[in-house]
């Protein structure tokens, strides 16, 4: 009897063991990467931001499922470093050292960026910045999926100053007062200078992070405009300021058949919320919009639709992309294929591995991370306002151009090589 119960007793041992087996979860801890998603979940930028985290946990569900890379499950460490630059250096820093994550995806506002750069040159740590910024930079710790200036800024006055965008001669250029608009700006105006606008013909006014009064601005705008040339303003304008300016260009009824506005950091995602009616018209510049029909981007589409309905996401009734989070979700993309040819998470030969890197973007087109300037090579788009919040391209580049990180429109970037070293300029 003992014997029997012995033999009994040890093949249901044998049995749960087997059950619980079969039942284990696919992955261990050991079999994850750890990949740090570093964007304001609070704050003055968490308008812009959140969703680019949330795209992130959408593109690392998509790769898990395909079986993650290197045959290891990426495990996401989310912070919010709360829209405080110092914080973000802090976060950064930690994700590096303590959570030891193999990559960062993140940072909006240059002034973050700026923040955290040390802290990756000097830990070797590796950045994925998905935003516009102003250039002036380049990093062999970063990859920028976001446009350079000549991939937005240029492009966009270009446009205004032509017959088909309304040939503006005099140009306010309002923005946020930090580094992104200050330098943008400074490239704008040695641009327009050398199209022949004289200082006389440009207005430069800034206002600080979280800025909610717009009504002198609004009415200095339309003074400024009534001199009988055609006036344009060209915003860079962040974060939540964006609403409260919107709405003050509706309430004085400044249409952009009288003064257009082009904005660079506003997308859908801003413009949720705000009643578009008043700013049909109005234009941003970008190389990606919810908008564009081709099947990628169908795709991309449905699936955020799905993802945030899934998840229960703020906003999922009226799902939205916008350029920040195609160039987020590109970003990872190319890091995943990267990491696979390197056949290593180790920074330097995932660098080696970025070179010429594609991916077939929502955009339409196939992009291309350049091998020695780390910026992607992107398509610009210009697109008016629809009463819906939409866009309607209005204009478009016949495919991808190749970044300037250092702008011709700079003195002495003639001099600087166009590809990182071991320390950013």
């Amino acid at each position: 009897m003992k014997r029997r119960s012995f033999f009994k007793s040890t093949l249901s041992a044998i049995a749960l063991s087997v059950m619980t087996i079969g039942s284990a979860p696919a992955w261990t801890a050991e079999d994850t990467i750890k990949v740090g998603v570093l964007h304001s979940l609070s704050g003055t930028m968490a308008i812009s931001e959140t969703v680019l985290k949330d795209v992130a946990l959408m593109a690392i569900d998509e790769i898990n499922a395909k079986g993650g890379v290197l045959g290891r499950k990426l495990e996401p460490v989310v912070v919010d470093p709360a829209s405080n630059w110092p914080l973000f250096a802090e976060k950064a820093r930690q994700l590096i050292t303590q959570d030891k994550v193999a990559v960062v995806f993140g940072c909006w506002t240059s002034v973050s960026r700026k923040s955290v750069l040390p802290v990756f040159e000097e830990l070797n740590g590796l950045l994925f910045y998905p935003v516009q910024y102003e250039g002036e930079e380049l990093s062999k710790n970063v990859f920028y999926t976001g446009a350079a200036p000549n991939q937005q800024a240029i492009p966009a006055v270009e446009y205004l100053m032509s017959k088909d965008g309304g040939e503006a001669r005099r140009f306010v250029l309002l923005g946020t007062d930090y580094v992104y608009p200050r330098t943008t700006n400074k490239i704008l105006r040695a641009f327009l200078k050398s199209k022949g606008v004289a200082d006389a013909d440009i207005l430069e006014e800034y206002t600080p992070f979280g800025h909610s009064d717009y009504q002198t601005i609004i009415a200095n705008i339309k003074r400024f405009a009534s001199a009988g040339k055609r006036t344009a303003v060209i915003s860079t304008i962040n974060g939540d300021s964006n609403v409260p300016f919107y709405k003050e260009l509706g309430n004085q009824g400044l249409k952009a058949t009288d003064v257009p506005v082009v904005a660079f950091s506003v997308g859908e995602e801003e413009l949720r919320g705000v009643d578009t009616k008043p700013l049909v018209g109005h234009l941003a510049s970008w190389n990606y919009f919810m908008s564009l029909r081709n099947p990628t981007n169908d795709a991309f589409r449905k699936q955020w639709a799905e993802y945030a309905k899934a998840k229960k996401l703020p906003g999922a009734a009226k799902p939205l992309t916008n350029d920040p989070m195609e160039a987020t979700y590109i970003g990872i993309h190319l890091w995943a294929q990267a990491v696979e040819k390197a056949k290593s998470t180790d920074t330097n030969k995932v660098i080696a591995a970025m070179g010429n890197q594609e991916f077939n973007a929502p955009n339409g087109f196939k992009v291309r991370m350049d091998a020695k300037n780390h910026h992607l090579h992107k398509p610009v788009f210009v697109g008016e306002i629809r009463p819906n919040g939409q866009f309607n391209v209005v204009w478009k580049t016949s495919g991808p151009i190749k970044a300037q990180p250092w702008s011709p429109f700079i003195t002495g970037n003639e001099k600087k090589k166009d590809e990182p070293d071991g320390r950013s300029k």
